[in-house]
């Protein structure tokens, strides 16, 4: 850590250089007045200013930061207006475990004596003086207000080793007059604290296994389900390893997808409940004897459709194990991950042994190369896009572009996918690199994925990304490709325009309009308004920051669309590609099926 020139520590280089210290090297955001002392200070230590066109898309930006470094992501607010506007994207953050920092800039002593004794506000105050921070206690693991420097070196301290231990958001509110204080030199690195494993929790993890090994035993046929939490905690060489040493076919949650690499000949595909593709969910449900996840979250969309595990599922998540309807509280994930894969072993219970099929489904209908993503066939050029279509022919061209072979196989893209019919079609492509592919599985909010590339390429500066984001989603967040555009990202953002209409609201709310008999007509409420989303490449591009605009409607013109994508001498990759996809307003991925059938009797898949 480099001492200042000057050799003088003030609550605005202290902070710095904790953020760089943690391996910071972007930090997003709004300037306000209240954040002037701090950025400039921030630059010198060699932390890059990613100003956004507001604070959500810096919001997102950051976690998408930290999904892509596995480090701390951070975004700079001003109080008040922008403090309570960033407020959203970190609420996702805390549901999703990614480590936040956000930093407030806070009106001077002097504003808030003025408050306190004529009532004078100044902006973006509020008469609640504690408004900002009791906000942000819902949302994050420690949220503190540094008002003296000498204060400051104990709370900076406290709240980022809060972040690294728990991966959760945190909130720092320094007041205005406060960055330019005179504090102490840091002492020593912030690591995270956790809390040490115990001879209970020893014991208590011994009998969670053995109660696992034993409904194994009894059920057969285990498949092994990959969650979000074998991402956060860094522990793919753990889950790799139980997968190596038993044999066992492993599937992964959709906000686990890519924790490990696609390409491991035991991956069977993404399963999350009813809304996996049917291969997918007659191999899980039925071929399968016993389910056990892995870091695995009970959210609605890794559970699709249905309400709740069962007897025959083994579940370690959050600090526990239920083991069918047993539960053991206190065990950490990775040390159960090398138990079991240790008792497994020694009990010689492996896919061999289990009597499961070499492949689970070869005891299906279905066919594992589709429900892996395998390229399909591809349909004639004039042919209209569907997004079943469209995936495929997008998964198809990731496979061709990877580099080695097997899990060693490395791609030159990452996919970032925004809610909804783009998550869905997206679940399936085939990552054969780990750590590249990204989505909010759980919080789910429209527009994530056009503000979080921004992070991602910032902090995957050699990787390209790809966007896949709903027209209605789109219109949530697209003054962020002027961001795209002055970072001179190549980002390819899809936008899959079907025929302007929120599809996925329609369907979650009266799904029978996707059934042609039903005469069903689409919601008032989810017909957007029509723009011509390929032009604005023209209002956001510049003559130093280029921009392209491309619409395809058939297979044709999508291929021809990724030969030019590939093509290093083509002028289109000189900066972002807006992409308007083309789609019938009637289609929707196959994956969603269930919600038509279920209620409706039929629809076209």
């Amino acid at each position: 850590m480099s001492v200042p020139v000057d050799g003088r520590w003030t609550v605005a280089r202290y902070l710095s250089a904790r953020l760089a210290e943690l391996g910071v090297t972007d930090l997003f955001g709004v300037p306000g007045n209240h954040l002037g002392p701090f950025l400039p200070v921030a630059r010198q230590a060699g932390i890059r200013w990613v100003g956004n066109c507001n604070e959500i898309n810096g919001g997102y930006a950051a976690d998408g930061y930290a999904r892509a470094t596995g480090r701390l992501g951070a975004v700079a607010v001003t109080y008040g207006v922008g403090a309570l506007s960033v407020i959203q994207p970190v609420g996702g953050a805390y549901v999703e475990q990614i480590p936040l920092v956000v930093i407030t800039g806070a009106p001077t002593y002097e504003q808030w004596q003025n408050l306190k004794a004529i009532g004078l506000l100044t902006s973006h105050m509020s008469p609640n003086t504690r408004s900002n921070v009791d906000a942000f206690r819902q949302v994050t693991v420690d949220a503190q207000v540094v008002t003296s420097s000498r204060m400051a070196p104990v709370q900076i301290d406290g709240v980022l080793t809060a972040c690294l231990t728990e991966r959760r958001p945190v909130y720092l509110e320094v007041w205005e007059n406060v960055w330019d204080g005179e504090c102490d030199a840091p002492a020593g690195p912030i690591v995270a604290r956790p809390r040490p494993t115990s001879a209970a929790m020893d014991r208590m993890r011994t009998a969670a296994v053995d109660e696992a090994v034993a409904l194994m035993e009894k059920l057969g046929c285990p498949i092994l389900w990959g969650g979000e939490e074998i991402d956060r905690y860094g522990l793919r060489a753990e889950f790799e390893s139980l997968v190596d040493a038993t044999g066992l076919p492993f599937c992964t949650t959709i906000g686990g997808k890519s924790a490990v690499s696609e390409n491991h000949p035991l991956f069977h595909g993404v399963y999350n409940g009813k809304a996996s593709l049917p291969e997918i969910y007659r191999m899980f449900q039925d071929v399968a004897g016993c389910r056990v996840g892995l870091g695995s979250w009970a959210t609605s969309k890794n559970l699709g459709g249905t309400r709740s595990v069962g007897d025959d599922w083994i579940v370690a998540a959050h600090q526990g194990v239920s083991v069918g309807p047993r539960y053991f509280p206190d065990i950490k994930l990775g040390e159960f991950i090398t138990s079991l894969r240790d008792a497994l072993v020694q009990r010689r219970i492996t896919a061999e042994s289990a009597d499961a099929p070499a492949d689970y489904y070869s005891a299906t209908e279905g066919s594992r190369e589709v429900a892996v993503g395998e390229p399909a066939a591809a349909p004639p050029a004039d042919a209209g896009l569907t997004y079943d279509g469209f995936f495929a022919r997008i998964s198809a061209f990731l496979d061709a572009s990877a580099s080695g072979e097997g899990t060693a196989a490395t791609s030159p893209y990452v996919v970032v996918s925004d809610a909804g019919f783009s998550l869905l079609g997206s679940q399936n492509l085939k990552m054969p690199q780990p750590r590249t592919y990204f989505c909010q599985g759980s919080w789910l909010a429209i527009g994530y994925s056009v503000g979080a590339v921004t992070g991602v390429k910032a902090a995957l500066p050699e990787k390209r990304a790809l966007v896949f984001v709903g027209d209605g989603s789109f219109q949530e967040t697209c003054q962020e490709l002027s961001t795209h555009t002055r970072l001179r990202q190549d980002n390819v953002v899809f936008v899959m325009n079907n025929d302007d209409f929120y599809g996925i609201e329609q369907m979650l709310v009266h799904p029978c309009f996707y059934d042609p008999a039903s005469g069903e007509e689409p919601g008032f409420y989810n017909v957007l308004h029509k723009w011509k989303y390929s032009r604005l490449a023209q209002v956001f591009s510049g003559p130093d920051t280029p921009m392209a605009g491309v619409v395809v409607g058939t297979h044709g013109e999508l291929d021809a669309l990724l030969g030019r994508l590939g093509d290093g001498d083509d002028a289109i990759n000189a900066g972002p590609v807006l992409v308007q996809v083309r789609l019938p307003r009637e289609d929707y991925p196959r994956a969603i099926h269930y919600e038509v059938k279920k209620n409706c009797g039929s629809g076209k898949h």
